[in-house]
């Protein structure tokens, strides 16, 4: 075996260790779809099929954890508004719908909505069947 095989060889025997060990570690995924990779991430109260329960979920997960607000008036995130218009207008599609933002406390806050069948990751299958 040539050099460059043995590295090839190193390289993806690390690919397969990572993705072994991936499915259940607390690591988060570099791409949304790949939660559903993930073992025991999945919760029968949180799989829909109905697009506004997801929607409703998530702002009410916002409305529990809103973001901090700026001392100076200018607005740090865009609204509620907006990113219940976004979720509603993707979602159907198959696109993953995830929001982001600090909480007044200072603590990063992070909730997604990942479709299945997944748009960007067709081949994965659904953790659970909706309730």
């Amino acid at each position: 075996m040539s050099s460059e095989d043995k590295v090839a060889h190193r390289v993806l025997e690390r690919y397969r260790e990572g993705a072994a060990v991936f499915a259940g570690s607390d690591l988060p995924p570099l791409m949304t779809g790949h939660w559903l990779q993930k073992s025991g991430q999945a919760s029968v109260d949180r799989t829909w099929t109905d697009v506004t329960d997801a929607v409703e979920w998530l702002k009410k997960c916002y409305t529990d954890n809103p973001p901090f607000e700026r001392t100076d008036g200018l607005q740090a995130y865009v609204g509620v508004d907006v990113k219940v218009a976004y979720a509603y207008d993707v979602l159907p599609g198959g696109v993953d719908v995830t929001w982001v933002h600090y909480t007044q406390a200072k603590n990063l806050f992070s909730l997604s909505v990942v479709c299945c069948p997944n748009r960007f990751h067709p081949t994965l299958a659904c953790p659970l069947s909706p309730s």
